[in-house]
């Protein structure tokens, strides 16, 4: 690494990341999300401000194609002042943002930001432990299998690493328990483990809700995450596709700094 590398970390809902605008090789990654001798994150998001991309590293140095709170992240991070509307490149193809901002709290902004579709894959069962577990696999620029209730929290880990491991390139997956109000949801990322959220899986959650008749479209879904909740809005598409897909939260910066690795 080299020395004197400047970082900002930011995070939404808990989900925090390390931004840099120097490409950073794998050791860089590990090293700077590394929680007990770096600068600690789940990712580190690569920013390049003309024209506006964005590109993810897990903390493991994988490469994953998207990253919802990420994005509100690097949204918040390049927008001006007086800017509203970003536009930002990523792996999954260009995703618009409406940063919304408070005077009162410089550090933090409410992102909008325009996800795509979702596209539904084949239903998958897979025999993880002593149980079958069923996943509805959901597509939205990056990989999950959502699973709504039939599994104890106590297995959470093993199902969610298991499934990862065994699916060629990784997955996500989500652990679903539908609420009067809203859905709450425990997510294990691919590259990272259990995460306090998920921002293209609240977006793959409730497309899967809306799809199964456990959430509406055009409404806005409360999505409940262990670091808080997103607002995802879904609308109508084919029978394979939802329409787009729109995710409000928060991103908040918590300090720069200088990284000597």
């Amino acid at each position: 690494m080299k020395p004197g590398l400047e970082f900002e970390k930011w995070e939404g809902l808990g989900n925090d990341f390390v931004v840099v605008e120097s490409e950073p090789t794998l050791d860089d990654v590990r090293s700077l999300c590394d929680r007990r001798r770096g600068v600690g994150a789940d990712g580190v998001l690569w920013v390049n401000r003309e024209p506006p991309r964005m590109i993810v590293f897990n903390a493991d140095g994988s490469r994953p194609e998207m990253c919802g709170n990420g994005l509100r992240c690097v949204a918040a991070y390049l927008a001006r002042p007086g800017q509203r509307e970003v536009v930002i490149q990523t792996d999954a193809g260009p995703r618009a943002c409406l940063v919304e901002r408070d005077p009162a709290a410089p550090n933090a902004a409410r992102v909008a930001v325009d996800m795509g579709v979702a596209r539904f894959g084949p239903e998958l069962s897979r025999r993880i432990g002593d149980a079958e577990h069923t996943f509805s696999c959901v597509d939205v620029g990056n990989p999950h299998a959502i699973t709504f209730g039939e599994v104890e929290p106590l297995h959470y880990q093993e199902v969610g690493s298991t499934l990862e491991q065994q699916t060629p390139g990784g997955v996500n997956v989500e652990f679903v328990r539908a609420q009067p109000e809203r859905l709450d949801v425990v997510v294990w990322e691919r590259g990272v483990g259990f995460t306090q959220a998920c921002g293209t899986g609240a977006c793959a959650v409730a497309a899967a809700a809306c799809r199964d008749g456990r959430a509406s479209y055009g409404a806005p879904v409360r999505v409940g995450l262990p670091g808080g909740e997103l607002t995802i809005e879904v609308s109508v598409g084919d029978s394979g596709a939802t329409g787009p897909i729109r995710m409000t939260g928060p991103a908040r910066r918590v300090f720069a700094g200088i990284f000597n690795g």
